[in-house]
């Protein structure tokens, strides 16, 4: 698949009916690793908080939440719409958060990942390692845990 010419751009809250939407076609209801409105609404004005958005023309195609507390980065969720991934854009967002938690002053990286999303290879493609497992950290619609894998990268000078 092609990469599309897409942008990434600082998002707020008037953008969050955008992000509903990628999230809820890119995470499988199986395995409950989407947030809710109210959980996103509630974080965003918060210090520390961005979102990025991903447009392709004036259509948000995937979105990233982040956090930085003190030198430790946090992405807090990454999605791509269904019929958009595998066409750079995860990988797009994945580098713009580095790139704002350093200028933020982050020295680490950290995201969660439910062990067997296909996005497991994109943050190992970019340096992430396995720093823990959370077991039966999600808890699927239909009863199911489902174990979080904790990844880190050290960035900065020398790294």
């Amino acid at each position: 698949m092609s990469t599309l010419a897409v942008r990434i751009a600082k998002g707020g809250l008037a953008d969050l009916p955008a992000v509903m939407a990628v999230m809820d076609d890119s995470f499988d209801p199986r395995f409950g690793e989407a947030w809710t409105a109210s959980q996103c609404a509630g974080l965003l004005p918060l210090p520390g908080v961005w979102l990025a958005l991903a447009r392709n023309g004036d259509e948000i195609v995937g979105f990233s939440l982040s956090r930085i507390i003190i030198d430790e980065a946090e992405l807090l969720l990454l999605a791509v719409r269904h019929a958009q991934q595998g066409r750079g854009i995860g990988g797009a967002l994945l580098a713009d958060f580095a790139s704002a938690a350093i200028a933020r002053g982050a020295g680490r990286l950290h995201l969660e990942v439910r062990d067997g999303n296909l996005a497991a290879r994109l943050y190992e493609q970019a340096g992430y390692s396995l720093a823990g497992r959370r077991r039966d950290y999600y808890l699927g619609v239909d009863g199911g845990r489902y174990d979080a894998l904790t990844l880190m990268k050290k960035v900065g000078p020398g790294e």
